[in-house]
C-alpha cells in the first residue's frame, strides 16, 4: 500500500464495505435449490475461467472476504494464493474458516484496494469475486479496475450483476456501462459466464491486460 495516509474516499469505501461483510456473514440464507445450483455452477464457471486465464500460478484473490475461493484456487498443486483484504477483521475471521493445510498455502495481506501494496505485473492474475458486488460508485469501479492493471500481469477474473434485480441493495451495472469501463482501464473481454442465464445470479468476467 502506498505509503501515503488513506483518502477519505478509501476510508469511506472501507467503513461501508465492512460493515456490508458482518452483514453477509450474520445472514442466515436459506439452502434452496436454486441457490444450491447457481452455487455449484458458480464453482465450474471459476474453473473453466482459470482455464481462460491460462491457468496462473500466481493468484492474488482481492477483497477475500473468509476465502470462500480458497479450496476451489488450491485445486491447482503448484498454484501460490495471495490474499488480501481492506479489512483486518474479515482477514483474522478468515483464519477461523479454513484448515491449517490450506492456511499454509495462503499469503494474507491487509491492503486497501484502491492503492495495492505491491508493485506493477506482480501477479499473473488477480481473482475477484466479491469486491465488485459493493462498489455503487462508477468513478470508484474505474479507478479500482486502473489499479488491478497495474498490478496484475496477465489477467483478471471478476464477478459482478449486469441485470437489475427485485433486491433494492444489489449493485448492478449495464453490460455495456462496465464493458466500456473495462477498455477504459485497459482490458479487453477474453470470456463471460452467466451463473444461471435468465435470472439474476450474476456474471463471471475473464480480462485480459493490454498495453
Amino acid at each position: 500500500m502506498s505509503s501515503q495516509p488513506p483518502s477519505t474516499i478509501e476510508l469511506e469505501f472501507a467503513e461501508r464495505y465492512d460493515r456490508e461483510h458482518a452483514q453477509v456473514c450474520r445472514e442466515v440464507r436459506p439452502e434452496g435449490v436454486l441457490r444450491r445450483l447457481a452455487m455449484w455452477r458458480e464453482q465450474s464457471l471459476i474453473r473453466r475461467a482459470l482455464k481462460v486465464a491460462g491457468e496462473p500460478g500466481l493468484v492474488l484473490d482481492l477483497a477475500c472476504g473468509a476465502g470462500r475461493f480458497w479450496p476451489l484456487l488450491a485445486e491447482h498443486g503448484n498454484r501460490v494464493i495471495l490474499a488480501a483484504d481492506p479489512s483486518q477483521g474479515m482477514l483474522d475471521h478468515a483464519r477461523t474458516h479454513h484448515s491449517t493445510g490450506l492456511l499454509a498455502r495462503v499469503t494474507l495481506f491487509k491492503s486497501s484496494v484502491f492503492t495495492i501494496d505491491m508493485p506493477e505485473n506482480a501477479v499473473d492474475c488477480i481473482f475477484c469475486m466479491q469486491l465488485f458486488h459493493h462498489v455503487r460508485d462508477s468513478e470508484h469501479r474505474l479507478a479500482i479496475l486502473r489499479e488491478l492493471h497495474r498490478v496484475s500481469r496477465d489477467t483478471l477474473i471478476l464477478s459482478l450483476f449486469i441485470k437489475p434485480s427485485q433486491n433494492p441493495q444489489r449493485i448492478w451495472v449495464t453490460k455495456d456501462a462496465i464493458e466500456a469501463q473495462f477498455s477504459q482501464a485497459g482490458f479487453s473481454v477474453l470470456k463471460q459466464y452467466d451463473v444461471l442465464p435468465g435470472h439474476t445470479a450474476g456474471s463471471i468476467f475473464v480480462l485480459r491486460k493490454g498495453s
